[in-house]
């Protein structure tokens, strides 16, 4: 079974398409929303912490890892800063609090998967929580809000890092792109 992974939290999807800018600078990965899964802990309660665990512990579960990425932001004890939900299941909650640091830029926002195949990304004062979301990882900030880049990454700006980042395209299919070089936004 081919694989993909998308997060921190992990996410396990069937790769549908490839795309990588000549210059190596941006990954892209297109999927379904039903072939996402979010990964925090393995088998035994334990925090997986890296793209390597996750491979190895999906890899005892018969899968292969074909793409993997970061979807979520952690605590220094390895748990979900913000939302979290696993098959159905709230692990951690909703976080509306401000703050400093990336993960309280606003607006921050919600990715999540439902159990009628569909994907969705809002900011997180829109996101409702109801009994078909199968997946969902809380983040910030958005890097694109109606389309538009956040206002934060200008040229010159200390916000300009290495991201990554899933976004919804036509016909429900999920968009997930790594950056490379912190160039592109």
């Amino acid at each position: 079974m081919r694989t993909i992974l998308l997060t921190t939290l992990l996410i396990v999807s069937h790769l549908v398409t490839v795309a990588q800018l000549a210059d190596d600078r941006l990954v892209s990965y297109t999927t379904t929303p039903d072939a996402i899964a979010l990964y925090w802990k393995d088998a035994n309660g334990q925090p997986l912490k890296s793209l390597q665990n996750l491979k190895q512990n999906i890899g005892k579960q018969g899968k292969t890892l074909v793409f993997g990425m970061n979807a979520g932001m952690y605590r220094p004890d390895n748990s979900p800063q913000g939302l979290f939900i696993d098959h159905g299941t709230i692990r951690q909650r909703l976080d509306t609090l401000s703050g400093g640091g990336n993960f309280y830029m606003k607006p921050n926002g919600v990715f999540y998967t439902t159990t009628r195949h569909h994907a969705g990304v809002c900011t997180t004062p829109q996101f409702i929580p109801h009994d078909t979301i199968t997946f969902a990882t809380q983040s910030g900030p958005m890097l694109l809000i109606d389309g538009a880049i956040h206002p934060a990454f200008k040229k010159g700006s200390a916000n300009l890092n290495i991201r990554n980042g899933v976004g919804i395209l036509r016909r429900a299919r999920a968009l997930c792109h790594v950056e490379r070089a912190g160039e592109l936004l």
